[in-house]
């Protein structure tokens, strides 16, 4: 096995796994997909440790996948709050 476990210890109930993914920022929630998906791609783990590692990758891309949807919605939100300026009222003359 190669000398990354990151992860392992969160991987023992749901329930600490939620909170800690509560606590990740984003990018590291990705880093950590990223590096499952490197070691799973690498073929060095036994097949028990690959659907540990594997499972971990599900609940993270859910989470990501969450995480851009709440941020898609804010942003329509928040554009639907600006006004939308019709193209008459646009100077676009160079004088």
């Amino acid at each position: 096995m190669t000398g990354e476990t990151k992860g392992d210890d969160r991987l023992q109930s749901s329930d600490s796994t939620d909170t800690v993914l509560d606590e990740m920022t984003f990018r590291q929630a990705s880093e950590e997909l990223e590096s499952i998906v490197r070691l799973l791609e690498s073929n060095q783990l036994e097949l028990e440790e690959s659907l540990k590692h594997y499972e971990r990758g599900v609940t993270l891309l859910k989470t990501l996948q969450g995480r851009l949807k709440d941020a898609q919605q804010k942003v329509t939100v928040l554009l639907g709050e600006i006004e939308p300026v019709s193209d008459d009222a646009i100077d676009t003359s160079l004088s």
